[in-house]
């Protein structure tokens, strides 16, 4: 099965993000054309030092800007949607609203107007209309304008996403090899179950999916082939990361002090952001607290067999990357 020899170019939108930056270089790996709006030029630049003028076409841009999407559109005959936000950040006008229902509709309705048929769309498991919480409910709201606008639509709905450039490795790495905090520490239980997949396999699956006509119309889960509660996931980093501080004990927080905790310290942590950004690193939400009481979790052979690939143990690349996690 080869490429459909109509799409060479393809919009890509959240292309300096975690899964971003992985998406074009499967492109790029593929041959194909990576047409990338981006609010930062030389940001993306940055991270493709070995990718010349010639095989990256930027678009400057963001999702409020229709100008800039419809411009990015007319370039590409495919479309790969990642932009996505884990918190909301009013201050800066980032709220899930805007970001997963409002940007997408823009994307789509972008999309459209320039005649792009293949849309392939990142939400997230859990993503429903009675989600837990705001986030998986906007994803919802983002899945159903695609799902009825009548593009040829695939979705991904992927577990905890991890990576040597993920959000999650660089907070494991604080808590793990870190002084600070002197636990380590996790909501509730920590009996919940995540399936991390690779950043890796889920460029693939994304890009993959253009090729595959099969895939038209269809969700698919995304997951690694094994599940952990979040206590062993802690304990699997622990025992993996160079540096950890391995007398750290694991402390829970319960569920409703963690909310109050977020509630009461939303607004100072937000202005204090504003000052000093690597603040933002140790922000949650409400949202986030309930997001890790229920499981996520998924049959990781459905994307298998549909793509083509064998999913990566966490632990296997974990031992491979985790020397290189930034904080």
């Amino acid at each position: 099965m080869s490429e459909s020899p109509e799409i060479q170019n393809i919009m890509v939108t959240g292309a300096t993000g975690f899964v971003g930056r992985s998406v074009v270089r499967e492109l790029l790996a593929r041959d194909l054309g990576p047409v990338c709006l981006v609010r930062s030029r030389r940001k993306l630049a940055g991270q493709h030092p070995d990718a010349g003028p010639d095989r990256l076409i930027i678009v400057e841009g963001s999702l409020d800007d229709r100008t800039a999407l419809r411009q990015a559109a007319e370039l590409s005959q495919a479309a790969i949607h990642l932009v996505g936000i884990i918190m909301a950040r009013r201050l800066k006008g980032q709220t899930f609203g805007r970001v997963h229902a409002q940007g997408t509709r823009n994307a789509v309705d972008a999309a459209g107007e320039a005649g792009i048929r293949r849309f392939v769309h990142m939400s997230a498991l859990g993503t429903r209309p009675d989600g837990v919480s705001t986030y998986h409910r906007t994803k919802w709201a983002a899945e159903e304008y695609l799902t009825h606008s009548g593009l040829d639509w695939t979705i991904l709905r992927p577990s905890l996403i991890h990576g040597s450039e993920g959000e999650f490795m660089r907070l494991m790495k604080r808590f793990i090899c870190g002084l600070l905090p002197p636990v380590i520490p996790y909501f509730g239980s920590g009996q919940a179950k995540v399936q991390p997949v690779s950043v890796k396999d889920v460029a693939f699956c994304a890009v993959e999916a253009l090729r595959r006509g099969d895939t038209i119309g269809k969700v698919y889960p995304l997951g690694g082939p094994k599940a952990y509660s979040w206590i062993e996931l802690y304990n699997t980093c622990r025992a993996t990361m160079p540096g950890a501080k391995r007398w750290k004990p694991l402390a829970s927080l319960p569920v409703s002090g963690a909310r109050l905790m977020a509630a009461l310290t939303a607004a100072p942590m937000a202005l204090a952001e504003l000052v000093m950004p690597s603040i933002g690193r140790f922000r949650f939400d409400a949202g986030q607290v309930q997001m890790t009481q229920e499981d996520s979790v998924c049959d990781h052979t459905v994307a298998e067999r549909a793509f083509d690939i064998r999913m990566r143990s966490f632990e296997d690349e974990l031992e491979l990357y985790a020397g290189k996690t930034d904080c």
